[in-house]
């Protein structure tokens, strides 16, 4: 198995964001107006309360120097990883919502830009290269792209992919590519090692394979995660006409969660400025 020099460490600064989707009171389906899904902003607004708070974790821990060794073992690794996953099945479920994914994945791709400089310049010990709004944005435009493309060939369906197929398969590609970034392939017990001269360069990490120099302190390549921002996309088409689409069970709105659903790409980009004021305070205070 191929050994890296310079890891990603799970105990890593890792931030996650939804943009928020279009389907507001304003839109027309058919001549119907279109509700938006209470419980989905609720779910993302909660999501990214707990992101907050483990940022907040994270500042305490490397920025004050509190000692909390339980926070960079396996349950706050759990905890991190019941964020992302959360946020990224949300962004794809969302984009059938987006009046315009292009735009959007766009925006939110420019977002990541910024991010990476402000850190480079910055923090460049926490230096952002190929974060989770980069894995977003991108993921958007793919979708988008390949939503415009099918249509234009395929202009009488509304599935262009069987969504019990395509949920599956992005599962099994999910978990598949889960470990690409160390260097090989893994579905159960079966381990494929990948050829050393994959992992080189800013595009192949961009992608996934790593380079054994590359560090981030928020890194999400194309793969894995892209195949989970599809199984989201595809779970809608699974559920969009069950009964349990159609109940209250996706109009609960919690208004404090909700809120923090709707803005959420607002809050993603001021939340640890207003973070790290508060943690120099306390450094100060501390001592």
């Amino acid at each position: 198995m191929r050994t890296m020099r310079r890891e990603v460490s799970e105990e890593s600064y890792s931030g996650y964001l939804i943009m928020r989707y279009s389907s507001n009171g304003s839109d027309t389906d058919h001549g119907r107006k279109k509700q938006r899904l209470q419980t989905i902003d609720s779910l993302r607004g909660l999501t990214m309360v707990s992101m907050i708070l483990y940022h907040f974790c994270w500042d305490l821990k490397y920025l004050c120097g509190f000692d909390m060794p339980w926070y960079g073992g396996l349950w706050s690794f759990i905890w991190q990883q019941s964020i992302c996953w959360s946020f990224i099945m949300i962004a794809g479920f969302c984009m059938h919502f987006a009046r315009s994914p292009i735009r959007n994945g766009v925006l939110v791709f420019l977002c990541g830009i910024i991010v990476s400089c402000v850190t480079i310049l910055v923090a460049p010990e926490a230096q952002v290269m190929f974060g989770v709004l980069t894995l977003l944005g991108t993921s958007m435009i793919l979708v988008g792209v390949a939503q415009l493309l099918l249509k234009s060939l395929i202009a009488d369906k509304k599935e262009f992919v069987d969504p019990f197929f395509g949920f599956f398969t992005s599962v099994i590609l999910f978990a598949l590519t889960k470990t690409i970034n160390h260097g090989y392939l893994s579905l159960g017990p079966l381990m494929m090692e990948l050829p050393s001269a994959l992992y080189s360069g800013s595009f192949m990490t961009f992608l996934g394979f790593m380079d054994e120099d590359f560090y981030s302190a928020d890194y999400f390549s194309l793969m894995p995660w892209f195949f989970l921002f599809l199984v989201g996309y595809f779970l809608y088409g699974i559920i969009r006409n069950t009964r349990l689409f159609k109940s209250r069970t996706f109009h609960v709105k919690l208004p404090f969660f909700a809120w923090f659903g709707r803005f959420s790409l607002i809050v993603y980009m001021l939340h640890q400025v207003v973070l790290y004021g508060i943690s120099m305070l306390i450094q100060t205070v501390t001592g």
